[in-house]
C-alpha cells in the first residue's frame, strides 16, 4: 500500500545548499574563535597569583603610564644588576593620597606578579619594602586596594 507520498528533488537541492552555508560560515568563525587573546590589549593587566615572585633592586627611573585605563599610572624601573624590571605600583592619586613617593636610587624590594602586559614583562607590586616603610598595593588575593573609579 502506497501512500502516494512523493518527494520531489526540491527538498534535496535545499539541503545542498543549507549545507554549504553552514560549512562556509564553519570555515569563516573557526579560524577567529581559535585566536588567544593578548593580555594587556584593551584592559589593565590582571594579577595572578600563580605568577607571584619577589625581586629587589635600585630605582632607575619613576614614570607615570598608561594601564589600558588609566593614564596616571606610576611605573618604577629598578636595576637588580645588569636587568632592568618594570614595576606597576598603583594609580598617581593613590600615591599622593598616601603620602607616597618614589625617587631615583631608592632601595626598593618588591613583591608581585608577573605579568605580561602590551608585549612587556611587568611586575604588579602586592607589597613594595622602601627602608623600613612596608607598602601594601593589593591584598592577599592580588586585588588593589584603591578604588578603581578614582584612583585613590
Amino acid at each position: 500500500m502506497s501512500l502516494g507520498l512523493r518527494f520531489p528533488i526540491f527538498p534535496n537541492e535545499c539541503f545542498k545548499m543549507l549545507f554549504r552555508v553552514a560549512l562556509c560560515l564553519l570555515l569563516w568563525v573557526t579560524p577567529g574563535l581559535s585566536q588567544k587573546t593578548q593580555a594587556g590589549s584593551g584592559g589593565p593587566p590582571k594579577y595572578d597569583l600563580q605568577a607571584e615572585m619577589k625581586t629587589k633592586g635600585v630605582v632607575d627611573e619613576v614614570n607615570l603610564v598608561s594601564d589600558g585605563v588609566r593614564s596616571d599610572f606610576r611605573e618604577l624601573i629598578i636595576k637588580n644588576g645588569d636587568d632592568k624590571i618594570r614595576i606597576y605600583v598603583c594609580p598617581k592619586p593613590f600615591e599622593d593620597e598616601m603620602g607616597l613617593s618614589f625617587n631615583k636610587g631608592d632601595q626598593v624590594a618588591v613583591t608581585g606578579s608577573k605579568v605580561t602586559h602590551d608585549g612587556v614583562d611587568v611586575i604588579l607590586a602586592r607589597e613594595l619594602v622602601k627602608g623600613d616603610d612596608t607598602l601594601l598595593f593589593r591584598d592577599t588575593k592580588g586585588a588593589p586596594v584603591w578604588n578603581a573609579r578614582t584612583g585613590k
